[in-house]
């Protein structure tokens, strides 16, 4: 099968080698990777219109939903993601940390909430979603949830352990 790759990994300096190791993973589980470096685009909207066609082509999406330049996932991954669940493919979000969402923001903002009618409240005084979920709910429901990274998200998805 064909797994599209999604994340900020592109946005590594070593982005050519994570592609080349994410591939070699990907292919001890018996799979082929598609990552969004497979195409020669460099306007933003070839990149686009490439990417869309690799997912696609692709069978199922494995996307990198750890936070990137902030604390939610990179929004061009939530973007795939999306694009994928439309497309009906199979997507497997990997986390290196899946504690509930209102708990890293706890932490992230000191330790406590404010409360208002039962519900936990940022800093500005917007309301948090308490689902019990590591994401916001369109994430969180929408894909299959793994704590680690790529190669527990390959676990995942081929169901068994590599050959």
């Amino acid at each position: 099968m064909k797994i599209y790759l999604a994340g900020p990994d592109v946005f590594r300096p070593d982005a050519l080698q994570w592609a080349d190791d994410a591939r070699a993973l990907v292919a001890k589980y018996g799979h082929q990777a598609i990552v969004p470096l497979d195409n020669d685009e460099t306007t933003a909207e070839g990149i686009f219109k490439a990417n869309i066609a690799l997912i696609t082509e692709a069978d199922a999406v494995i996307a990198n939903l750890n936070p990137f330049r902030g604390l939610e996932p990179d929004s061009g991954t939530a973007f795939e993601v999306g694009c994928a669940i439309a497309l009906g493919k199979r997507v497997i979000g990997y986390l290196a940390d899946v504690r509930p969402t209102v708990d890293k923001l706890a932490e992230h903002f000191g330790g406590s909430l404010a409360i208002a009618n039962g519900r936990p409240l940022d800093q500005e005084g917007m309301f948090i979603e308490n689902f019990g979920l590591p994401l916001n709910l369109m994430l969180g429901v929408s894909c299959e949830i793994v704590e680690g990274g790529l190669e527990q998200a390959m676990r995942q998805f081929h169901g068994t352990s590599p050959n």
